[in-house]
């Protein structure tokens, strides 16, 4: 770590659980990657993924996901408005589902909505971006990025503009039966996206050992953004770690040894032992960060810079 890097290191304050309820299509489903932001009247917004129970016949369901939107005054209850504002097809790369929300919000408030489409096989990815002036408006315009013979079922995006305006694009992709977090630079946020060499990578004896996953993105401090990724072993066990880079994103200044947020005991065993970060929210100078649990539940984790 550079000598004009300032320390960094974060510990959490409190953990509570998120609810989100919304009619009988949405609250049989569990929840994932909720992408929480702050409007100009003060709510807060959430993009959702709601997923058949994992108990519940996909084929009857007929999708992996489908994205909705809620609101709430005090971050921890959300109440649904309206049905899905991105659900399946009924084109070809997202006729098996909707996944992972990423809301860019613009200056003139319309959207740019990051979001992984599946196909019909449900075991193929592609990332996928909607436009419009609202979020009951949107319009699906295809693939953001392709993916390529090195770089597998692209999706999670991670999207900021640097402190020089570039728009940099964090994206996780599977290679040799791993996840791996890959970064493209763009000259608008909408690309077109030019891939660069992989910002960081497992570490052999590390809770990060197999898997990386990219997270949502702390930019208060724009000469240092700080990323708060998920990383697992090969078993699949993710936690949530942070890793901070330099203005530009193009070195990493400092990363945790262990991880910040680890999912409790579960009764049994071979239940899912998930923690996945999706989205981050300053509030009071507080960080709180939104998470879910066994791809099932959401928490929001208060955080401090220590």
């Amino acid at each position: 770590m550079s000598a004009a890097t300032p320390m960094i290191d974060f510990d959490v304050e409190q953990i509570d659980a998120v609810t989100v309820t919304g009619p009988a299509a949405f609250a049989r489903r569990d929840l994932m990657s909720p992408y929480v932001w702050r409007r100009p009247d003060g709510k807060l917004a959430m993009l959702v993924r709601a997923v058949p129970h994992a108990d519940y016949d996909h084929g009857a369901a007929g999708d992996t996901g489908s994205i909705w939107h809620a609101l709430s005054d005090d971050g921890l209850s959300f109440a649904v408005e309206g049905g899905p504002v991105l659900g399946p097809g009924p084109g070809p790369d997202d006729i098996g589902g909707c996944e992972d929300p990423t809301p860019v919000v613009l200056p003139d408030g319309s959207l740019v909505v990051y979001y992984t489409g599946v196909d019909a096989t449900r075991a193929h990815a592609e990332l996928l971006y909607a436009t419009g002036p609202s979020l009951d408006a949107l319009v699906k315009r295809g693939v953001a990025m392709l993916n390529s013979d090195s770089e597998g079922n692209i999706k999670e995006a991670t999207v900021d503009r640097t402190r020089a305006g570039e728009w940099r694009l964090f994206y996780e992709y599977a290679h040799a039966e791993a996840s791996r977090v890959g970064l493209a630079i763009g000259k608008s946020v909408a690309g077109p996206w030019d891939r660069q060499p992989p910002p960081f990578a497992p570490r052999p004896d590390g809770w990060d050992s197999w898997h990386l996953s990219t997270g949502p993105l702390l930019t208060t401090d724009k000469n240092f953004p700080v990323m708060f990724y998920n990383g697992a072993t090969r078993d699949a066990r993710w936690r949530i770690g942070w890793v901070a880079f330099d203005a530009d994103y193009g070195r990493v200044v400092d990363r945790c040894i262990e991880p910040l947020i680890t999912p409790p005991p579960a009764p049994d065993r071979s239940a899912a032992d998930i923690a996945f970060a999706a989205s981050v929210v300053i509030v009071d100078d507080a960080i709180w960060l939104y998470y879910s649990l066994a791809d099932a539940t959401l928490n929001r984790a208060i955080i401090r810079r220590i």
